[in-house]
């Protein structure tokens, strides 16, 4: 499969900028494989598609705020620091990229907050963009965490064109995050809200937890035309023996297993029996998954709309079907559905 088979024209008025008022009100597109029908629900509408003994698999990830604006010593140039992940506790070193990334050289040191609350030193060059920090900071690990992420801002995706506010916080974040560590929400969990969840639970539909870490590479493009070439960014994934017990019960009793969303997918499929049934693991995974790909776990998925050549719609692609899929994109086009992280879902039966 090509990369240009994923193109098709989103103007960006399209992109939400903000999620919908209450988190199950945004518009649902139900797409039915076998009868190959679409229809234009509610997100709370998911209710009527689930059934008693049948399994949604979220993922608990939790978003750190991951931005940060310091200023280079001497010059004072203003630098953005993206948080990747926390290399070692006691060193106070991390994993970032900075931005504009030329002038920033090891033993450069970047001021942070007012009065220079936080000082961190670059000591290594990871890639272009890349670097590592080390926080100078004195005091308990737990002061200097604090400090951090009062620093820091909700890490919105940058086609979200707008400064990040003060609801993003709580709204950038499924209400069962749990294990902190990503730097990108698991968005199809943004839809659901309590009430659901509870209306859910009401019907008989059982609820697992895995996680993966999301990272910046849900965003980074593709930039070659052979999709066999591609590599993905390792993210690092927690299957539990509890999830599996779940997952497979329901598979032995031919329930529904729902992925709530991309990463749920993806941590699933990086590991199963050849039987296809979920077996624990915890480590990382690079899986990268475009048409065609024959599925083992799940057999239904809750997703967002994503943006041209994404990894993300070559994954709903594959799950959907690539006509079936394209198609219920145009048709979201025309049907003024909301795109990207605060936009409206797709299930996929």
């Amino acid at each position: 499969m090509k990369l240009s088979k994923f193109k098709f024209e989103l103007d960006s008025n399209k992109i939400a900028l903000h999620p919908t008022e209450n988190r199950d009100e945004s518009k649902l597109m139900v797409l039915n494989r076998a009868k190959r029908t679409i229809e234009h629900r509610l997100f709370k509408d998911v209710l009527d598609y689930f059934d008693d003994k049948d399994v949604m698999v979220f993922n608990n990830t939790k978003v750190f705020p991951a931005r940060l604006y310091g200023n280079k010593e001497k010059t004072g140039a203003e630098i953005e620091v993206f948080l990747l992940r926390e290399l070692n506790r006691e060193q106070r070193l991390w994993d970032v990229l900075v931005d504009p990334a030329r002038k920033i050289r090891i033993g450069n040191k970047l001021y942070f907050g007012d009065d220079d609350l936080l000082v961190a030193e670059v000591i290594d060059n990871t890639t272009s963009r890349g670097r590592t920090l080390r926080f100078l900071f004195d005091g308990p690990y737990d002061e200097f965490k604090k400090t951090l992420y009062e620093l820091g801002e909700t890490p919105l995706p940058k086609f979200i064109n707008r400064p990040v506010q003060p609801e993003d916080k709580d709204r950038y974040q499924t209400i069962f995050a749990k294990h902190e560590g990503a730097v990108a929400a698991p968005t199809a969990g943004l839809h659901f809200s309590r009430e659901l969840l509870k209306r859910l639970e009401i019907k008989g539909v059982n609820f697992t937890y895995l996680t993966l870490h999301v990272g910046l590479g849900n965003f980074r493009s593709v930039d070659v035309e052979d999709l066999t070439k591609h590599k993905m960014d390792s993210e690092q994934i927690w299957i539990t023996e509890e999830a599996c017990k779940v997952v497979n019960g329901a598979k032995l009793m031919k329930k529904n297993v729902c992925a709530v969303g991309t990463t749920v997918m993806r941590t699933m499929e990086s590991s199963v029996s050849t039987q296809g049934f979920l077996y624990p693991f915890e480590g990382w995974t690079n899986k990268f998954i475009f048409p065609p790909y024959e599925f083992s776990v799940a057999n239904s998925m809750i997703t967002n709309f994503h943006l041209p050549y994404s990894t993300l719609l070559m994954m709903v692609a594959a799950f959907g079907g690539y006509d079936f899929v394209m198609e219920a994109y145009h048709n979201a086009l025309k049907e003024d559905y909301r795109f990207g992280t605060y936009g409206d879902a797709m299930l996929i039966l």
